[in-house]
């Protein structure tokens, strides 16, 4: 067992709670002086060391507040909890952002919070709302930060704390960064990371706090119905496959083609619908075929006989529905695959997977007396499957995601909390769980972690793995069944594993110079552990036994613990002065991110944009929010995208958008026409695409000219035309300029409205009620008649009301029962 240690002694920190370990003290000592990627093996404390930068910095500056960010949900709920019990901050100023908060809460408790815990989603959508300011954050931590490639929110809060803050601070947190070192930089430069901090369990420091994992691949024989089912299943993707080949879209023919092979066979058959090419169409219909019997030669290969079994009954309820595809409709009538349903209905024995599993939790927890045991497993129909099973002979919960999927029901929030407490408090001995566990949640260490099938990315890996050997010895069980994908996998999943673990290695021997690269600073961080001579202090645990470096503190005296309360005070871990330190937040542009100016929020010539919230789906409304000068704020307008002044609404149309209304889409662009006009007396409709608008559908050039004819002539719409989304941004921006600067016009979400009807009028006033938006207001006026029935009914009877739940009928009676109070 590692050998016991003092306690962390800081006026942020709850006295005897923070351990003093010497590797996290030396990774928060660095991480303080720069933004910084700290690279720690899962369940060895990568958020103490973020929790000890955030109490340095919430002591250094009291106004400031710190922000964490983490993926999910249940993350977010753990980590508020430690830092609520970790922290001298009270409790009500540590506070969750996550989508169950409704916006307008967010706001207020932003203004009173310390100390915020959000999902990356909700930061950003309150940050492109204009609904908060990072100008007061002092520490931003972003929790399993290989997310942060591509268009995730943790790339775009990145590049907006680095421009607004006024002293921004970057820790950013994961187990495996990437799979290979370009894959870690493009991580560091989103996040505008420039030192990097790697400790394997190779150092000694952490050593200390691991035992060894052993990895043992179980290879499963699979019976013959189970083979009978998947033999059957790959004849008609073979025979779908030739179809492919004739229409010239592939070559392949084996069964076992690969996901990579079926993406490029798509974007060759997406090629032939461009050229307007019915065969690619078609090919279309067969293509989705093979991936859905693709998809279930692997449930019945890897996971259970029954995982398939209830896959074919939505595949058949899919069929009978009214919105069938046709190759819904031709998979379920295949003779074939019917024959394959037959096999897997009239199957009533075990997946030889599940017999194994049973066998290796009974040596674990009956003949090894082990406590506890992880299931991973790809799909819920078999955690589902499983945790039935495994519960005849074990205590055995599941644990699966939020959303319901596939018929099953998912689980809460608050039910994932209490599972994930009851099995660290060993209410129960077996969690099955789905991937949704596998990113820094607080599972306690268990006895073993199985993989009901390999995993074939790197990240994932790592993550599951780091479940066990913690703090007692534990094994990690594969099982892979023989002949299989399984197989594939397991070749896929070694290798890359392998390409971690050496580029884990690689990145710690090269960190100098990948953070030179960054812009990022050099390694005197580390050398706060010694004094002034260079020699190394130490400092006795309360036993006396072990010694604990230390460093001169901030006036250059050597700051020893003491060795009768075992208190060891953060700031006996100084960095050096930041004005040393290449990487250090004063350096302006250093850290690898552009910097701009941080707009006053208050700044009375900034110009406003009012977004729908469907526009989050784009960049726009990201880069506008991004701009000095201009305000976004988002809301659910009734017409257009963007509401520019009390007379201009801007309606954004991609080409094929646009096309897709002229030919009988949900709504004809002139429906949307009439609505802007009576709301607006200067509607404006940007036309979005670089391409050739006429050759977007085969549609007669005439057709779509008498349209746009139409639009300008009939109803009075201004037609512009954009390249692409950031010319679109640059459209928005100058007629707001134009407006609001030039003319002097207000901004109004509801517009000037000439000549409403009655029914317009009243739609207009009950939507206007805690900007419950024109749905909720017609659904309102709808059940109860009149806006003054509306305005007087019970919070009880206003939930009768389609879509109106308990949250805004709350509201609703808020605003139109409390006494008037000017501001």
């Amino acid at each position: 067992m590692p050998e016991e240690t003092g306690y962390v002694d800081h006026p942020m920190l709850t006295d005897g709670v923070i351990e003093a370990r010497q590797y996290q003290l030396q990774l928060a000592a660095s991480a303080r002086q720069g933004h910084t990627l700290v690279c720690l093996p899962t369940g060895l404390g990568k958020t103490t060391v973020s929790l000890l930068v955030t109490a340095y910095r919430l002591d250094e500056d009291l106004a400031g507040k710190s922000l964490l960010l983490a993926p999910t949900k249940p993350l977010v709920e753990q980590h508020a909890a430690f830092y609520r019990e970790a922290l001298t901050v009270p409790d009500d100023e540590v506070v969750v952002f996550t989508g169950e908060t409704r916006p307008d809460d967010r706001e207020d408790a932003w203004n009173d919070a310390r100390v915020v815990v959000a999902t990356p989603q909700v930061v950003e959508n309150d940050l492109v709302g204009g609904r908060i300011s990072l100008r007061d954050v002092v520490h931003c931590t972003f929790d399993e930060c290989h997310r942060a490639t591509g268009d995730y929110a943790y790339t775009y809060i990145a590049e907006r704390y680095h421009a607004d803050a006024a002293d921004p601070l970057v820790t950013a947190m994961s187990a495996s960064p990437g799979g290979n070192e370009e894959e870690i930089r493009t991580v560091c430069e989103n996040l505008g990371v420039g030192n990097v901090e790697v400790m394997t369990e190779d150092d000694a420091d952490v050593g200390e706090h691991t035992y060894d994992t052993d990895v043992q691949w179980e290879r499963i024989t699979l019976p013959d119905e189970i083979l009978e089912i998947r033999d059957a299943i790959n004849e008609v993707i073979e025979d779908r496959l030739e179809q492919l080949r004739d229409l010239g879209v592939t070559k392949a023919s084996s069964p076992d083609i690969s996901q990579k092979d079926l993406n490029k066979i798509r974007a060759r058959l997406q090629q032939l619908i461009d050229n307007d090419d019915s065969d690619g169409y078609q090919g279309m219909s067969v293509h989705a075929e093979v991936m859905k019997l693709k998809r279930a030669v692997e449930l019945v290969e890897t996971q259970s006989v029954e995982s398939v079994r209830r896959y074919f009954e939505r595949q058949r309820n899919a069929a009978n529905s009214a919105s069938a595809s046709k190759a819904s409709q031709r998979l379920v009538s295949e003779a074939k695959v019917k024959q394959a349903m037959r096999t897997a209905d009239d199957f009533d024995g075990l997946h030889p997977k599940f017999r194994k599993a049973r066998m290796l939790l009974a040596e674990t927890l009956g003949i090894e007396g082990g406590d506890r045991v992880i299931v991973f497993t790809e799909s819920r129909d078999t955690a589902e499957a499983l945790t039935d099973f495994l519960g005849e002979h074990f205590d055995t919960r599941r644990f699966v995601g939020q959303g319901d999927a596939d018929g099953s029901d998912g689980m809460t929030q608050t039910e994932q909390r209490e599972t994930l407490e009851d099995f660290r408090s060993g209410e129960f001995e077996v969690l099955v769980s789905t991937s949704v566990a596998e990113e820094g949640l607080d599972v306690p260490e268990v006895d073993l972690v199985l993989f009901f099938e390999p995993v074939p990315t790197a990240i994932r890996s790592v993550q599951r793995k780091g479940r066990t050997g913690r703090q007692t010895e534990g094994r990690v069980v594969v099982l892979m069944a023989e002949d299989t994908r399984d197989e594939a996998y397991f070749w896929i999943s070694r290798r890359r594993e392998q390409e971690m673990t050496e580029e884990l290695q690689k990145l710690k021997g090269l960190a100098d110079e990948l953070e030179t690269e960054l812009g990022g600073g050099d390694q005197q961080a580390l050398d706060e552990f010694a004094d002034e001579d260079g020699e190394a202090s130490t400092a006795q645990s309360p036993d006396g036994d072990v010694e604990q470096p230390t460093a001169a503190n901030g006036s250059g005296e050597e700051s020893t613990a003491s060795a009768d309360d075992g208190q060891v005070g953060l700031d006996d871990f100084d960095a050096p002065d930041p004005e040393d330190v290449a990487g250090s937040t004063e350096d302006g542009d250093d850290d690898g991110v552009a910097a701009r100016a941080s707009s006053d929020p208050d700044d009375e010539d900034a110009v406003e944009v009012v977004v729908d919230q469907r526009e989050l789906d784009s960049n726009i409304a990201r880069e506008l929010s991004k701009r000095d000068g201009v305000e976004t704020r988002l809301e659910t307008l009734a017409v257009g995208d963007y509401v520019l002044s009390d007379r201009v609404a801007v309606e954004r149309k991609s080409h094929g958008d646009f096309m897709d209304t002229l030919l009988g889409g949900d709504r004809s662009i002139f429906e949307q026409a009439r609505d802007l006009t009576r709301h607006y007396t200067r509607p404006v409709l940007l036309l979005e695409g670089d391409g050739d608008l006429y050759a977007e559908r085969n549609v007669h050039p005439n057709a779509i000219r008498a349209a746009l004819a139409s639009l300008a002539v009939d109803w009075g719409v201004s037609v512009v035309h954009t390249r692409s989304e950031d010319d679109t941004a640059e459209m928005v921006e100058t007629i707001a300029e134009r407006e609001q600067t030039v003319s002097d016009r207000e901004v109004s979400a509801h517009g000037e409205k000439a000549a409403k009807t009655l029914g317009e009028q009243q739609e207009y006033v009950v939507s206007s009620i805690a900007d419950i938006g024109p749905v909720t207001a017609r659904s309102l006026l709808e059940a109860f008649g009149s806006v003054e029935a509306v305005m007087t009914a019970s919070e009880d009877d206003l939930t009768d009301a389609d879509g109106v739940g308990g949250v805004t009928a709350e509201r609703i009676r808020e605003v139109v029962g409390t006494a008037y109070q000017p501001d």
